[in-house]
């Protein structure tokens, strides 16, 4: 089954997965800690402003550290939200109401996810006919097609590496490549599973 992008979110991990059959050619690299998803350096030039951009960001709230994670550039105005002192909701519905579904030929959602400073976990999307966000307390799946609704999820990493990893390799087509999350005492790790690269 082809699902597209997707995002797992649970207390204690998160991943995100691109699969796609438009734009193999991608790849996820650390940048100081920001996990951005660009094209590799084979890859044919494109124009398309939905192939490159942020994954995953932690960043430094008023409570603590918080992580963001999704499918495009909405990833940075919610961890913008969240370093201002947004509860996960708001930052999450914020963004993605501003920002609204990828205006390309399908109307792609833009999904994501948060894990709070506090212990807690959220996760939204935003499509053509909805907004939802919602409070998660055991692992939840939301993607761009098919599974397009937040989700109860199968999903038992544990660590970032082991989250990336289990993310890519799910039975869902088209994997490209997926990073993990983690928390980790007060803070986070954050892992990149690239595949063959």
């Amino acid at each position: 089954m082809y699902v597209g992008r997707f995002v797992v979110v649970g207390p204690q991990t998160a991943a995100y997965r691109v699969s796609s059959r438009s734009f193999p050619d991608r790849r996820i690299v650390d940048r100081d800690g920001t996990l951005t998803v660009g094209p590799t350096e084979d890859a044919p030039e494109t124009d398309n402003p939905y192939v490159s951009y942020n994954c995953l960001r932690v960043v430094e709230t008023p409570r603590g550290e918080a992580a963001a994670i999704g499918n495009g550039s909405h990833v940075d105005p919610i961890a913008e939200k969240l370093q201002s002192g947004y509860p996960a909701r708001d930052a999450l519905a914020t963004a993605l109401l501003a920002l609204d579904f990828e205006k390309d030929d399908y109307d792609t959602p833009r999904i994501a996810g948060v894990l709070d400073a506090g212990g807690g976990a959220t996760i939204a999307t935003v499509r053509r006919d909805a907004l939802l966000v919602e409070a998660v307390e055991e692992p939840t799946l939301v993607a761009t097609y098919e599974r397009d609704a937040p989700e109860a999820f199968d999903f038992d990493a544990s660590g970032a590496e082991a989250a990336a990893a289990a993310a890519y390799d799910l039975d869902f087509e088209h994997a490209v490549c997926a990073a993990g999350l983690s928390r980790d005492g007060d803070g986070f790790v954050t892992a990149i599973e690239n595949g063959n690269d």
